[in-house]
């Protein structure tokens, strides 16, 4: 995959530039496969499952931040909130996937197409950020905009200079 006339300094950003592409690849499958779960799901068997998950831990420590939280969210989950992020989630794993597939098979359209959606997501991530103060929030912005840098580099790379 990698370009053959790229010299060895070259070589270690262009294998970051696969591995997190793959991992952008690895996480739109879990987010399609995460949004189809919800749609064959409801909030009930949601509930149950994450109050059985999280019972020994509460028996354990009734103040468990992570699994209050865990119980608090399945409690307070709606038919129309779930069957929003199962869309979302599917959408947002279905572009994600494709933008994947055009980088990794090196389709010039890919490359911009891609800066434009993963930037959109970084501003909604910021936008969401600003309401929950998620620290997971901040590192995948982080993870996302280094992914954007190498899409960058990757692109001016193989489509600046002129072609022989």
């Amino acid at each position: 995959m990698p370009s053959p006339s790229r010299n060895g300094g070259h070589k270690t950003l262009d294998r970051f530039f696969y591995l997190t592409i793959w991992l952008k690849g690895l996480h739109a499958v879990l987010e399609i496969a995460g949004g189809a779960a919800l749609l064959f799901t409801s909030p009930e068997l949601i509930l149950r499952v994450i109050a059985v998950m999280t019972q020994d831990e509460l028996a354990n420590d009734p103040d468990d931040f992570v699994a209050n939280l865990l119980l608090h969210a399945a409690q307070t989950l709606s038919l129309g909130s779930e069957r929003f992020a199962a869309y979302y989630l599917l959408s947002h794993g279905v572009v994600k996937l494709f933008l994947v597939a055009g980088l990794l098979r090196n389709r010039r359209w890919a490359y911009p197409a891609a800066l434009a959606v993963f930037g959109a997501f970084v501003l909604y991530q910021v936008y969401r950020f600003s309401y929950t103060r998620s620290l997971g929030l901040v590192a995948l912005t982080i993870f996302d905009l280094a992914v954007m840098w190498l899409i960058w580099r990757e692109y001016r790379v193989r489509y600046s200079s002129p072609r022989p």
